[in-house]
């Protein structure tokens, strides 16, 4: 399996071919808690690294996701519609919320790694 990239705003990136899967890390979802809604971005929207595209609601607060990289969304996750708690149960594997087709390819390589995201999580406690 590809190795995941993160943000600062603790979303995960896998590259998948030609595009890239998206959703929020495990520190997101136990912060936010119990999620209870999904609003998901419009398959062929365009979009820039760092907007706003989809929403998660929880029990506590709603919060924006954003877009790690450029490009135009090409799926989004229907399932989480029905069950939006797969993001609280699988956040890096059937929580994911849409995919990418990056404007730009090496996009994905310039996020964090692990490691990188560990300390970055880390230096915000």
């Amino acid at each position: 399996m590809p190795e995941l990239k993160y943000t600062q705003d603790h979303e995960w990136v896998r590259a998948d071919g030609d595009a890239a899967t998206i959703g929020i890390t495990d520190h997101a979802q136990n912060a936010l808690g119990d999620v209870v809604f999904v609003d998901l971005p419009e398959v062929g929207r365009e979009v820039a690294a760092g907007e706003a595209i989809a929403v998660v609601e929880s029990v506590k607060a709603a919060s924006d996701v954003y877009a790690p990289i450029a490009g135009r969304i090409v799926e989004v996750n229907a399932a989480l519609t029905d069950d939006p708690g797969l993001i609280n149960r699988e956040p890096t594997g059937e929580g994911w919320f849409f995919k990418i087709e990056p404007a730009d390819a090496g996009a994905v390589a310039a996020l964090m790694d692990e490691s990188a995201y560990a300390a970055f999580v880390d230096s915000q406690a």
